[in-house]
């Protein structure tokens, strides 16, 4: 017998949300660092993100509003300007403004709360406002509702569905290997 699953705030009580921020381009000693910091446009492509397009300094991080993200318990979730393409970090990153990235906290699995990403992004879309472009904020995220089950049990789901984004995956690849190999037999066979 399973445990009933429990309605939780997104905010609060399943993640921290946090926002970023970008530091002034003009100013050249807060570009081009260690610090791996994302923008909406290199997110939604893949499950996971390891490596970002541009970086910050240390002095870039602490004169911005960008914050570095834990790996492996946050989730980037875009807040604007394609709203709710998500990734989880496999590596300490920050991001624009752009973002209202999910901090997992202990008692939720990662992969699990991406699963639902579905659901995330049509609350955000249904909550989002503004007159210039869409945007949903920390706070209107953060009352979004979700049913989870017991800790064991996310975490079953969220490794049922982490292989079965991999199968996809590679099943996706495969006729392009297979359009390799047939070439590559066709050009031993001339």
């Amino acid at each position: 017998m399973t445990n009933a699953w429990e309605q939780r705030k997104l905010g609060d009580e399943i993640a921290d949300i946090v926002g970023g921020g970008t530091p002034s381009t003009s100013i050249e000693e807060y570009w081009d660092g260690d610090i791996d910091w994302y923008s909406p446009t290199e997110i939604g492509k893949s499950a996971y993100v390891g490596k970002s397009n541009k970086q910050i300094t240390l002095l870039g991080l602490e004169k911005s509003s960008a914050k570095v993200l834990p790996p492996y318990k946050t989730i980037l979730f875009t807040s604007r300007a394609g709203i709710g393409d998500m990734a989880i970090l496999t590596k300490e990153a920050a991001t624009n403004q752009g973002f209202q990235s999910l901090v997992v906290n202990e008692e939720y699995d990662p992969y699990f709360i991406y699963s639902l990403g579905f659901k995330i992004k049509r609350y955000a879309l249904k909550m989002a406002s503004g007159s210039t472009f869409l945007e949903i904020s920390a706070k209107g995220l953060s009352k979004m509702k979700i049913a989870c089950p017991s800790y064991e049990e996310q975490s079953c789901i969220g490794s049922f569905f982490s292989e079965l984004d991999q199968l996809i995956t590679l099943h996706q690849r495969k006729p392009v290997l297979v359009y390799h190999l047939a070439n590559q037999k066709l050009r031993k066979t001339r």
